[in-house]
């Protein structure tokens, strides 16, 4: 008797169990992508529909940042093309998005008010893998060189020597030779886009939602993060598309166009890797998004190092202080964003230690040797493997 009972007891439990995971499984919401339909060249919306046809994509968050990149950008420029000195308020609000501080810029297809009212910023992604505190470290850096950007704008004028700032040449330096715009530029390219695309949306980011749209959208919360990566790196729908290792075949700028400049085995492979990742979304398919996001990851940290090295071997190359001090104000930019390599093990203390050994003098670019340009390659290189 016990035994059949519980021979009964042990059916009832199994047909409960099943009944229930059948009641509660949840359905896909995507029709699976082929994998075979996914190319070098297919354009980023083009296989992401729902049901009905209509697009799951949606760029707004991504392109609305890399706009404000531009427009920021765009006004540090003016410093020089428009013999302009700047306003560190402006700047500030820009970065936070702020005080409708953004205005038209036809030449960059910009739309002011559009980034006004977008609810989005740069600030609050930026360094946002870290820690509050140390995210907060980060960002009231880069606004204290807004501040050391708007104090050499007034010296637009003048000719810049060791201890006075002015230009030299066609670039705008400091009373130590380090063009300012270039730090902010470069800068934001590792604590703005290297970090937020990589070390948030292709890695914290990759355990959100996917089984649920996102309410009132078209879209879950897996797919919009993919969606905005792809939008915060190009506004381009085939990334680089017609690119040769010679000519960019887009229009991009930032990370986007340094991959294609000092990543060149690997950028024609970036666009592929993001569709796929798309695709996989799509299908659920968990291990092959990590693996095209680690792609991307790994591939745009390479380009980040190797366009530190590239600038640095440029400072050697350069005939004339104006070209040297270009190169290392780029250089140390890109210095700085290797504190958000993490796939490579990089952090602030080997970042800054770099940045110290080159410019830490008083005299700054004025004291630079081949010594100092030598061990900060050498430290570069042996890190990142190149």
């Amino acid at each position: 008797m016990f035994k059949s009972k519980s021979i009964l007891f042990a059916a009832l439990a199994t047909f409960t169990l099943f009944s229930c995971s059948e009641e509660t499984a949840e359905p896909d919401l995507r029709t699976k992508i082929d994998y075979s339909l996914v190319t070098a060249t297919t354009p980023y919306k083009k296989l992401f529909v729902d049901a009905k046809g209509d697009t799951t994509v949606d760029f707004k968050a991504g392109n609305s940042r890399y706009r404000m990149f531009q427009a920021l950008n765009y006004y540090l420029g003016g410093a020089v093309r428009e013999s302009k000195i700047l306003d560190v308020a402006v700047m500030k609000n820009m970065y936070a998005n702020s005080g409708n501080p953004f205005v038209d810029v036809p030449t960059l297809n910009i739309k002011g008010a559009d980034l006004n009212t977008s609810g989005v910023q740069l600030k609050n992604v930026t360094s946002s893998s870290k820690s509050t505190a140390d995210a907060d470290v980060d960002r009231a850096r880069l606004e204290a060189v807004f501040g050391e950007m708007g104090l050499v704008s007034q010296s637009h004028s003048a000719n810049a020597a060791k201890n006075t700032p002015g230009k030299l040449g066609t670039y705008l330096v400091d009373g130590k030779g380090i063009e300012i715009a270039q730090i902010i530029q470069k800068s934001l390219i590792g604590a703005l886009q290297l970090d937020y695309i990589g070390n948030v949306l292709l890695d914290k980011g990759l355990t959100a939602e996917n089984k649920k749209l996102v309410a009132g959208k078209n879209y879950t919360q897996l797919e919009q993060n993919w969606d905005e990566a792809y939008g915060m790196l190009t506004l381009s729908p085939v990334y680089l598309d017609k690119s040769t290792d010679a000519v960019r075949g887009t229009a991009e700028s930032f990370l986007g166009s340094y991959l294609w400049e000092y990543n060149k085995p690997a950028y024609p492979k970036m666009h592929l890797a993001f569709v796929k990742g798309r695709a996989a979304i799509v299908n659920n398919d968990l291990t092959e998004v990590k693996t095209q996001a680690t792609f991307i990851r790994t591939e745009s940290e390479k380009a980040i190092a190797a366009a530190a090295l590239g600038y640095l071997g440029k400072w050697k190359s350069g005939t004339t202080d104006a070209a040297r001090a270009h190169a290392i104000g780029e250089g140390l930019g890109f210095i700085y964003s290797l504190r958000f390599c993490k796939l490579n093990g990089a952090d602030a203390a080997f970042s800054d230690a770099i940045l110290v050994g080159l410019v830490g003098s008083p005299g700054g670019f004025w004291d630079l040797t081949n010594d100092k340009i030598n061990a900060a390659s050498e430290a570069i290189a042996t890190k990142f493997k190149l």
